[in-house]
């Protein structure tokens, strides 16, 4: 005798079952569709009570109820209402993410922040083109996750192999390496997580793969900061040969910017009269030309830093000398199609600088962004509060502060004493010539 056909299927995946309803239930094939092969977690609030079954018996019961449910609202506005979250696979809601002109986070920023950050919509974009497109998670509907399946997408990205990269000249600087653990890694999860907390959000019946599981965390590698003696040897006369380097040497050591505040300063964000400088805007995407654009600091934070008057006679000269311009770190005229440096000025002269000043990095971990960690250093051990230097530095949390500040053993006490002094020593003995020499005061 033939077995009748049940008005629905399920198999049992991960710790729940999934569920697929047939014509042969008497409702419309759409309604059909929207029920193929989702977990019966899912099932609406009113059936709540059906949506952990611990049996087969209690599974078909889920599944009934469920039918009887549909047809009861199909009688009552003519047609099975849609009560099922939106049909899409996690690629196409991955995609979202990945355009600033489609990411559900956009509106949602710029309603509780005021801008959206194109660094981060990059980030998620290159992680989706390196790492995630081609992975067996992207085939799957939102609807069927479940957290097996997240589980074994980790697992598959720590073990995934970035490939060969080369740099400008050639040379091999990275091949073989295995992402577990790395900042990437990390950075990939965390894009899969916010992407599906925002789709949980829009669909509360849904149940987040992810809400079980902690948080992965990187521990980033701390940059070494400048000692004492190679700070003060950073800005001994022949070290800094123009006035540009000298200006913008002095806003990342006695100001604290990062580089892309330093050439978003314009001439209004200078207080010569409390000696203040308000850091309003940075440079979103500044290694990429083509997409370049003013936006908020980091963490979008505006906030008051010191303007020290090594700092203020290094704009004085840079002004006399270039005029003034729409940015504070200009040149006289265009310099490859652009008014202020690029993203690699620093890169590419910190090198020189390094060299000319004698300070030794091998073994070191040492970056222009050490002279962050070196003012915090400073000021911290000066006795400055350390709520008061995560202001100055736009600095999220006093954490993050706290990590700079311990980088250093010795002090920077009396650091501009000894460089007035050697200043006026070379002075008087005439070691340097006048043109290698840039002049500045120190407070």
């Amino acid at each position: 005798m033939a077995r009748i056909a049940e008005p629905f299927t399920f198999k049992k995946r991960g710790s729940t079952y999934q569920i697929t309803l047939n014509t042969i239930s008497e409702l419309p094939s759409r309604v059909c569709a929207e029920w193929k092969r989702r977990s019966i977690k899912n099932l609406p609030d009113e059936l709540s009570a059906y949506r952990n079954p611990k049996s087969t018996p209690e599974v078909k019961a889920s599944c009934r109820a469920l039918i009887a449910f549909l047809k009861k609202k199909q009688e009552m506005e003519g047609s099975a209402r849609r009560v099922q979250i939106e049909d899409i696979t996690v690629r196409d809601w991955l995609k979202k993410f990945i355009r600033i002109d489609t990411s559900p986070r956009t509106g949602i920023n710029i309603l509780e922040n005021g801008s959206c950050s194109e660094d981060s919509v990059l980030n998620y974009e290159s992680y989706y083109r390196c790492h995630i497109d081609g992975d067996p998670i992207l085939d799957l509907k939102m609807a069927e996750l479940e957290k097996q399946d997240v589980i074994d997408l980790s697992t598959r990205m720590s073990l995934k192999k970035i490939g060969e990269k080369r740099n400008k000249e050639g040379k091999i600087i990275t091949q073989g390496w295995e992402m577990g653990g790395s900042r990437t890694f990390v950075g990939i999860i965390k894009f899969f997580r916010m992407a599906f907390n925002n789709y949980e959000s829009n669909n509360e019946s849904w149940l987040n793969p992810y809400r079980s599981l902690k948080e992965p965390k990187y521990e980033s590698v701390e940059r070494d900061a400048f000692t004492e003696d190679e700070i003060f040897k950073f800005f001994m006369p022949g070290v800094l040969l123009t006035t540009m380097e000298l200006a913008v040497c002095a806003a990342i050591f006695w100001a604290g910017l990062r580089r892309s505040e330093v050439f978003a300063l314009k001439p209004e964000d200078l207080d010569w009269h409390n000696q203040e400088i308000n850091v309003k805007r940075a440079w979103q995407c500044f290694e990429n030309k083509d997409k370049r654009k003013l936006g908020t600091t980091k963490g979008k934070r505006n906030r008051k830093t010191l303007f020290d008057p090594i700092l203020q006679d290094a704009i004085k000269k840079l002004w006399l000398e270039n005029g003034q311009h729409e940015f504070v770190f200009s040149y006289k005229k265009p310099y490859r199609g652009s008014m202020i440096p690029g993203p690699s000025w620093i890169n590419h002269n910190f090198e020189n600088w390094l060299e000319r000043a004698g300070i030794e990095r091998r073994g070191r971990d040492i970056v222009p962004h050490s002279a962050r960690h070196s003012l915090a250093t400073f000021l911290h051990d000066k006795g400055v509060p350390l709520k008061h230097i995560q202001e100055l530095l736009g600095h999220s949390s006093l954490k993050v502060t706290k990590r700079y500040t311990h980088l250093l053993e010795n002090t920077m006490q009396d650091m501009r004493n000894k460089i007035e002094k050697a200043r006026n020593e070379s002075k008087q003995e005439d070691t340097f010539k006048v043109e290698n020499v840039v002049k500045y005061n120190v407070s």
